[in-house]
């Protein structure tokens, strides 16, 4: 199926009036945390180690939850393309009334026992007791999580994205003020290193919290706000419908942190600084990972859209647009990543021999970055089409994949960083082209 130029123009426009906003907040929110890194990475490689270790496992759990309301995004998006209204409303009302439990849950998790993820982990025990103190002090941040989650779904549906940009800039402006007074002491503060850093991040974030859910209750024209008086009355059978399909989007999102969870537990028998490496050279990365995310965002929700008109051209076109926007990012970074090597890692360390290896380093992950845009992107078409049970077989397939051959490698061939750098681009080029192809499928054979 081809796609005229002039659809890509209306699509492109499309996907940028919700990508935009997201963006430019995930973009402030990599830019705070870039420089929370560059000020615990001044502190010591060991204490990027102990937050690589800490932020790893406590994003795989907060992001389980935003990846449960997936299934919402996708019934809500196609209702609304369908312009079945109310019933947008009332999943949305089921969402917001049921999707607060987990959230909680996490937060005594994180507050009482982080120990035992570290445990698990293998975390040095040179290191553990700072990557506990920092799981603790971030802890109260997913109080609101469950909440975020469901108002995020709501302004994606309705291309309100652009609150989130206040979200971004309050929230990182606030986090690099903590930063510099809590890690290194200013102000009258004490030194907290560690410690700081994770209370400037909580602090920093219930504040942006606050400020959307200020905005969501206040704001006159969002088309898709339940009542409070439907979120009271909302029964559990609508949440479950979100949980059928937002579930395999959960699992899916798990299966890839706890490849990645292994992977950061096989550096930490290579050795206590390969974690800290692993943070620093990923944490670069993901600044183009979240743009592209961005987009996904759209494309989930555009494709759904489309599937909520019975238009799987539509579906395509979306897919296609969405992939050049986001393949366009990462011939950018990765001309940066070729140029100045060195000096973007130096903003993170000043270890030798991780300069030393800088190029070679970002040369994998610049190349990694297009078959995982791939994924997000193509992998965003075959959720809002409503298969999102695909995505979580094949991740299982690059899990299972990752943890056998970096064992392998670790244990046995006793390799070091490099290989492991090399093994992740492997994984996302097998996944994306069994996902590319199965869309190619389901364009070939709709079912509505």
């Amino acid at each position: 199926m081809i796609i005229e130029k002039e659809n890509i123009k209306i699509y492109i426009k499309k996907i940028l009036v919700i990508a935009i906003p997201i963006m430019l907040s995930n973009l402030i929110s990599q830019l705070q945390m870039m420089i929370d890194r560059i000020f615990i990475g001044r502190l010591s490689l060991t204490s990027m180690s102990a937050v690589g270790n800490a932020t790893t496992p406590m994003w795989t759990t907060m992001s389980s939850i935003f990846a449960l309301t997936t299934g919402a995004t996708i019934l809500v998006s196609q209702a609304y393309g369908a312009n079945e209204i109310e019933k947008a409303k009332d999943t949305l009302a089921s969402l917001f009334k049921f999707n607060n439990v987990l959230g909680v849950i996490l937060f005594l998790f994180w507050l009482i026992c982080p120990q035992v993820a570290f445990n698990l982990m293998g975390v040095d025990e040179s290191i553990i007791g700072l990557s506990i103190d920092y799981a603790r002090y971030c802890a109260p941040i997913y109080v609101l999580t469950g909440i975020g989650a469901s108002v995020s779904c709501m302004l994606q549906v309705s291309q309100k994205t652009q609150i989130m940009v206040w979200y971004g800039v309050s929230r990182s402006v606030a986090n690099v003020i903590l930063d510099y007074v809590l890690i290194f002491g200013h102000f009258g503060f004490p030194a907290m290193g560690v410690k700081g850093a994770a209370l400037a991040t909580t602090i920093a974030e219930l504040l942006g919290d606050a400020i959307v859910l200020v905005y969501v209750l206040y704001e006159k024209n969002l088309k898709l706000r339940p009542s409070f008086a439907r979120i009271i009355k909302a029964g559990f059978g609508l949440y479950a419908k979100t949980i059928r399909y937002g579930a395999p989007a959960a699992c899916e999102d798990f299966a890839w942190n706890l490849g990645n969870l292994y992977l950061i537990a096989m550096l930490n028998k290579v050795s206590v600084e390969a974690a800290g490496i692993h943070s620093i050279v990923f944490g670069v990365e993901l600044i183009a990972v979240v743009m592209v995310s961005s987009i996904g965002t759209a494309t989930l929700t555009l494709s759904g859209y489309e599937t909520g008109k019975k238009s799987i051209k539509g579906v395509w076109d979306v897919v296609l647009s969405s992939a050049l926007l986001s393949w366009g990012i990462g011939v950018f970074n990765l001309i940066l990543f070729i140029i100045f090597p060195r000096q973007i890692l130096g903003l993170f360390t000043t270890d030798k021999n991780v300069l030393a290896a800088a190029g070679l380093y970002l040369l994998v992950v610049g190349i990694d970055l297009f078959p995982k845009s791939g994924n997000i992107i193509f992998g965003s078409g075959i959720k809002g089409y409503g298969e999102p049970s695909w995505m979580l077989k094949t991740q299982l397939l690059g899990t299972v994949f990752v943890i056998i051959s970096s064992t392998i490698m670790v244990m046995v061939l006793h390799m070091g960083i490099i290989e492991i750098f090399i093994l992740v681009a492997v994984d996302e080029t097998f996944r994306f082209i069994l996902n590319s192809a199965k869309l190619r499928r389901i364009i070939k054979n709709p079912i509505f």
